[in-house]
């Protein structure tokens, strides 16, 4: 069975041709048309990547990507015809993995989906390394999860990429130029700031207090890296 992949736009034309094309590349494809129909079906089924328009009947794309975040940290690449830095921002902000700017081209989509597929699965296959415990937080590195005071917290693919890079890594500061390529790779077009928000967004989830955080901390000057 191949990958599977949502695809989420109110544009058949758009949605016809994605299909098409990642369904010669063998992957299992199901294709939503407004914001509320993306929700619903995230929500009963498991995809291993969700391409996701911004301008979307319903809910919007934002909309959808937050409320998905709230259960599930499958990769999320936004599809946008804005093409507006702060929209590029937004989306990372709102959970996304990746955007696109329309108009695109589907070579460039299917890179895109398989760098992070090709990244997910090295995860995926990696040696198991067990149960990291710091403090309150528990690491299952194997099944990718994280637990603070025994609660499961939902981190996104890159937010919990970003710590168990971090937490195997302790004391070791990690430049945010050094953190992109790592997590997201050379192929990746943003630049830094999709690293601070990210960071950003862990402190929030993890930390008790993300204004003096106990396990990311910053460098200033420098970087962040994981307090041992």
């Amino acid at each position: 069975m191949g990958k599977k992949v949502l695809v989420v736009d109110d544009e058949k034309l758009i949605v016809k041709g994605i299909r098409f094309s990642l369904e010669q590349d063998g992957m299992e494809v199901t294709c939503a048309y407004d914001g509320e129909e993306a929700l619903a079906l995230a929500k009963e089924n498991t995809y291993d990547m969700i391409l996701l328009d911004v301008m979307l009947p319903k809910l919007t794309g934002f909309e959808v990507c937050q409320q998905i975040r709230e259960f599930s940290g499958v990769p999320i690449i936004m599809l946008t015809a804005k093409g507006e830095d702060m929209d590029k921002i937004l989306g990372l902000e709102y959970g996304a993995d990746d955007y696109i700017t329309k108009p695109f081209n589907i070579l460039e989509v299917k890179a895109r989906i398989k760098a992070i597929m090709r990244r997910t699965g090295k995860q995926e296959d990696k040696e198991s390394s067990g149960i990291i415990e710091v403090g309150d937080m528990k690491l299952d590195c194997d099944g990718r999860r994280v637990y603070i005071e025994e609660k499961e917290i939902n981190l996104t693919a890159k937010e919990f990429d970003v710590l168990e890079l971090l937490v195997t890594n302790p004391n070791k500061v990690y430049s945010r130029e050094n953190l992109l390529k790592l997590i997201w790779g050379n192929d990746y077009p943003g630049d830094v700031r999709t690293v601070d928000v990210h960071i950003r967004r862990l402190r929030e989830k993890i930390e008790k207090n993300p204004s003096e955080p106990k396990y990311v901390h910053t460098k200033w000057g420098v970087g962040y890296y994981y307090k041992g």
